[in-house]
């Protein structure tokens, strides 16, 4: 078992993985062309019943080396449940998971370490995403009642209702189309229109957008200090040892020189 712990945990054996879900994926892209999947169809299939046997063959490798431990590690749950989807039958009633066979692309977020870092602050920075979200739907919802009152009657395609004000505040924000596809025209009818909508892109797209952006990356500081703090508890750690046994050693030579 040490062994086969040393292999699955070895570099080398990490990077082969990857570079077999990087492939598989290149195929399924593949698969998805009429003309090469009627050329190298076979072929495909080949590579992609080649990745999958590999996948499941790490997947009882690992189960071997960590037996239950493996299943309280998250990334290793995300992993069985990829691969057990996988090896289902995709036909018949289950055709449609053929389709889903790309998920297992998915398996680099728990092997590149820089994604999982990633991954990790998406799912810290969940409470403060949530917060702001709740803000923006407050401005949503405030926004879209007062474009209903003030542009539905003329406009009622883009303001006629609170689900067509929302939809089209929503697109002012991402600013597709926004200035000549919607607020000039709505300025041609309503000339101080402008006094409501600059406000409202400068509030939506350049401020809470941006905190969006801004929780994400303090989340991801936030494991690198975590990561950090953890080597130097090590390292001081190592040192109170050494301090210890040097003491010891002390002491022993010190009953030694009175005997």
């Amino acid at each position: 078992m040490t062994t086969l712990k040393k292999i699955v945990e070895n570099k080398i054996f990490i990077t082969f993985i990857t570079l077999v879900i990087i492939i598989n994926a290149i195929t399924l892209g593949l698969e998805t062309s009429a003309e090469i999947k009627l050329e190298y169809g076979v072929f495909l299939s080949i590579i992609d019943k080649i990745a999958l046997t590999i996948f499941t063959i790490e997947l009882i490798v690992k189960i071997l080396v960590y037996k239950l431990k493996f299943f309280k590690d998250g990334w290793n749950v995300f992993d069985f449940i990829i691969v057990v989807v996988s090896l289902i039958p995709a036909s018949g009633p289950f055709s449609v998971l053929r389709a889903f066979r790309i998920f297992r692309t998915l398996r680099l977020l728990s092997i590149v370490p820089s994604m999982k870092r990633i991954i990790q602050a998406i799912f810290i920075s969940i409470p403060g995403i949530l917060s702001v979200g709740t803000i923006i739907v407050l401005i949503f919802y405030i926004s879209s009642v007062l474009t209903t009152t003030f542009f539905g009657q003329n406009f009622y395609e883009w303001f006629g209702t609170i689900g067509n004000s929302m939809y089209t505040l929503f697109q002012i924000m991402t600013l597709e189309s926004w200035s000549m596809g919607i607020v000039r025209p709505v300025m041609k009818e309503y000339p101080l229109a402008w006094i409501f909508f600059v406000p409202f892109i400068l509030v939506t797209t350049f401020a809470i957008l941006n905190l969006f952006i801004g929780i994400i990356v303090d989340a991801m500081q936030q494991i690198s200090s975590d990561g950090k703090d953890v080597k130097k508890v090590s390292e001081e750690d190592m040192y109170k040892k050494i301090v210890s046994l040097e003491k010891q050693l002390k002491e022993i030579k010190n009953i030694l020189n009175k005997k």
